[in-house]
């Protein structure tokens, strides 16, 4: 009881820790809210349009679905072994880089990983700014700093709300995608668009890599939605509650995408939004359908506001030691984030957002070689065996640079290169493979062999067991023993 009630009380609405780790006494939550964080996550607007670019860019239905799929259970296997460590640790996902680059070298990708979070949150905005402004018959613009407003009074709020959004997202967007399937069959003769089967490796490639991105893009933050589960929560379970609702929630919205582009004689291209809404009706109708997207983009935009306000607190704490953020703080943090974004999305609207969305996509390439390092690590080299309160620590072991996992790490960036197929930069080798972007796939494969490779034989000693901070309750139980850690 004594147990019950101490974690009950240290369950307060707003969130009071940030980069800290969570101690036993305040983990909990169950792996059903992973499911539903993440599948709310995926029913959305942006995942429609990602399935939906399977078709417009050249791919027919058929072949497009399978690649999606492939692409959803590849890249959805990587989040997941993410979203495993997050118990086990009881850390947000970047500041355990700091074992494969150092305290102050992880800096180098969390930097890349807080740009690329801002660029998703300012897209996401202007989609939802549309809904919005249909919903309440104002601009655009408008639309946007309603969404913003709402951003940052979850963000700021934290876990446990963040957790709440997720399932109700998660019941929402199942009832608006039951709904509009429906609606999709009932005008469209899907029979006759699954008959058209015109097998290309460069389209079937494309759908993988679309949908393989989709998943990979989770992995930087991932784990700071599972770290607050109690620590004996199985691994095993962990990966597929995480992955299953990321994939689930993630295939459905592009299933839905492919159909109503394959349907839409070209009208969908532009018109996002208006389109899926299209397929419901009008009036009261399309307002509960503009509802819906609006509340799906809530929960997404929240998680990459929550996980650039976690990267820069991560980056400052690196230099400056333990980082202490209070709640005042904590709102700055994510009103600048959330300020940045949204201004990003009011000037880019109307013309510049497509160009920008392409540099974020670019951007992918920087962090997909940290996840194969990452993974490599944890689950091949150290085992899970960590120390924990060294991660803290320049002068510990883990040092301020680490120079095996930065060099391979900038290896895995300059051999993606070539295979990068973006608006803002396409590689030389981009043509030869049919115009299809690869390079997640040599970002995930060739530093993970590389780091394997290397690290077996430099890595830093590693310790016998995992290493977690000693919390309060084990010194008051054993007063002679008290000390800086406790081995698991």
């Amino acid at each position: 009881m004594a147990v019950t009630r101490t974690r009950a009380s240290s369950k307060p609405l707003i969130e009071k820790r940030s980069i800290d780790y969570i101690p036993e006494a305040e983990r909990h939550g169950r792996l059903l809210s992973q499911f539903t964080l993440w599948m709310g996550a995926n029913l959305q607007i942006t995942a429609i349009v990602t399935g939906a670019l399977a078709v417009v860019l050249g791919g027919d239905v058929f072949w497009s679905l399978i690649g999606l799929l492939i692409g959803q259970l590849l890249g959805g296997g990587v989040m997941a072994l993410h979203a495993a460590q997050g118990p086990k640790l009881g850390l947000p996902q970047m500041i355990s880089s700091r074992v494969q680059f150092g305290v102050y070298g992880a800096a180098i990708p969390i930097v890349l990983v807080c740009l690329m979070y801002l660029g998703f949150t300012a897209t996401g905005t202007v989609l939802s700014g549309q809904a919005l402004g249909q919903l309440f018959g104002v601009s655009d613009s408008v639309g946007i700093l309603i969404f913003a407003s709402v951003i940052v009074l979850v963000t700021v709020l934290g876990y446990r709300v963040i957790h709440f959004i997720g399932r109700v997202a998660s019941i929402i967007g199942v009832i608006a995608f039951v709904y509009l399937f429906a609606r999709l069959i009932s005008q469209t003769d899907v029979g006759a668009l699954l008959q058209i089967r015109h097998f290309s490796w460069s389209s079937f490639l494309l759908a993988v890599s679309l949908a393989a991105s989709w998943q990979i893009a989770f992995g930087p933050y991932v784990a700071d939605y599972s770290r607050y589960l109690p620590s004996k929560t199985s691994s095993v379970k962990t990966f597929f509650a995480a992955g299953a609702g990321s994939v689930i929630g993630a295939q459905v919205a592009m299933i839905l995408g492919v159909f109503a582009a394959a349907s839409a004689n070209g009208q969908f291209a532009g018109h996002e939004v208006a389109y899926i809404v299209g397929l419901g009706g009008t009036g009261a109708t399309a307002a509960l359908l503009y509802f819906s997207i609006a509340f799906g983009k809530v929960t997404i935009s929240t998680l990459n506001s929550y996980g650039s306000f976690m990267c820069i607190a991560t980056i400052i704490s690196g230099f400056r030691g333990h980082l202490n953020v209070t709640r005042l703080q904590r709102l700055v943090f994510v009103l600048v984030i959330v300020g940045a974004a949204t201004l990003i999305a009011l000037l880019g609207q109307h013309s510049f957002l497509g160009a920008f969305k392409s540099f974020i996509l670019f951007l992918l390439a920087f962090f997909t070689p940290w996840s194969a390092i990452n993974l490599v690590d944890y689950y091949c080299i150290t085992r899970e065996r960590y120390d924990v309160p060294a991660l803290a620590d320049p002068n510990g072991r883990y040092g301020r640079w680490n120079a095996l996992g930065i060099s391979v790490y900038v290896v895995g960036v300059l051999v993606q290169l070539p295979f990068i197929a973006t608006k803002f930069y396409t590689g030389p080798l981009v043509e030869a493979m049919g115009g299809v972007d690869i390079s997640w796939i040599i970002g995930l494969v060739v530093p993970a062999a590389l780091y394997y490779l290397a690290a077996r034989k430099w890595h830093s000693a590693v310790p016998d067991q995992l290493i977690l901070p000693i919390e309060q309750d084990a010194v008051d139980a054993q007063p002679s023993r008290a000390g800086r850690i406790q081995a698991v």
